[in-house]
């Protein structure tokens, strides 16, 4: 007997009223791969040379479809719903070995661009509200394949987190807009500043070494951003990655994710473009775990203060 495998599909959770994606569909996907990298030029999901390459997603956790009204079917008493959007690989590099922090200035400015044109395609999509660019590297994160790649998914909602952010800013206004002058003029938390573009560990972050990467201008999409501005972005990528690396002499894990403007018809655009960083290490070889007390209140706790993890940083 098998496991039926059927498309991905939102399902509303009745405690939260939040939906959530069941993708059945994925726990069939391979591992690492054990004979050629199917990243590589010549595989399996690049059959042609590429300098940065975009492909859809063999095992999706969305797929394409009609637009589906999340809001009005949770109104209706409607549970459940198909998982419709889009779900892409983006391959950063013909190089198999390698990361944002070493393909170069030419190379990361390549993925940058990518990035923008394939959002600006995914939003236009009728069934698509909100595109978010990520990267899941290492085997700490549950990255399978090696190859220097990152994802974007076009979902048909406006996620908890990402609504919950335009709220905040639409009552108390851009918190990066206000907050970052301070927190330059501070410095203590500040690990990049590149001009256009700062990185700082979060004065409440999450995660040990947590970083968020934001330019000073209120801009709202990577699409939005001018031939500079994406210079400066792929200066900083480099810069943030490289000393990720060399903080414990080791390629070092982490989940990345862009949050940029959504859909128009969401509940309050005009969120300011800016990149999260949350590596699951909170010492080298030393995991950092999220326990029952945080998933269950939802609460994270940081057992590296702000402060210490950016002078670490610095001095990478």
């Amino acid at each position: 007997m098998t496991d039926a495998a059927p498309g991905p599909e939102y399902r509303l959770d009745p405690l939260t009223r939040e939906w959530v994606l069941v993708v059945g569909n994925r726990q069939g996907r391979p591992n690492l791969p054990t004979s050629d990298c199917p990243f590589c030029p010549g595989g399996l999901e690049a059959p042609v040379a590429y300098d940065a390459f975009a492909f859809p997603n063999r095992w999706p956790a969305l797929a394409p479809g009609d637009p589906v009204d999340l809001d009005g079917l949770a109104a209706a008493g409607t549970t459940h719903a198909p998982g419709v959007g889009a779900a892409e690989v983006v391959l950063y590099s013909p190089e198999h070995d390698g990361s944002l922090a070493t393909i170069g200035p030419a190379g990361v400015r390549r993925v940058v661009d990518l990035w923008a044109e394939r959002t600006a395609t995914l939003l236009a999509r009728p069934e698509v509200r909100t595109v978010l660019v990520f990267e899941n590297r290492g085997a700490e994160v549950g990255a399978t394949i090696p190859h220097p790649h990152g994802q974007i998914y076009g979902l048909g909602l406006v996620t908890p987190v990402q609504r919950r952010e335009a709220e905040v800013a639409a009552t108390h206004g851009c918190a990066i807009c206000t907050g970052l002058p301070s927190e330059v003029a501070d410095g203590s938390r500040v690990v990049h500043d590149g001009g256009e573009w700062v990185a700082g560990v979060p004065y409440a972050a999450a995660y040990p070494y947590a970083l968020l990467l934001a330019p000073r201008m209120h801009v709202g999409s990577l699409s939005d951003l001018d031939d500079r501005a994406r210079d400066g972005l792929a200066a900083a990528l480099i810069d943030v990655v490289g000393r990720y690396d060399r903080l414990f002499d080791a390629p070092f894990p982490y989940m990345m994710w862009i949050h940029q403007e959504t859909d128009p018809a969401g509940p309050a655009p005009g969120n300011h473009l800016h990149l999260h960083f949350a590596p699951p290490l909170r010492a080298a070889g030393v995991a950092r775990y999220v326990a029952a007390a945080e998933v269950g209140t939802g609460t994270l706790q940081n057992p590296v203060t702000p402060e210490t993890a950016a002078a670490h940083l610095r001095g990478a």
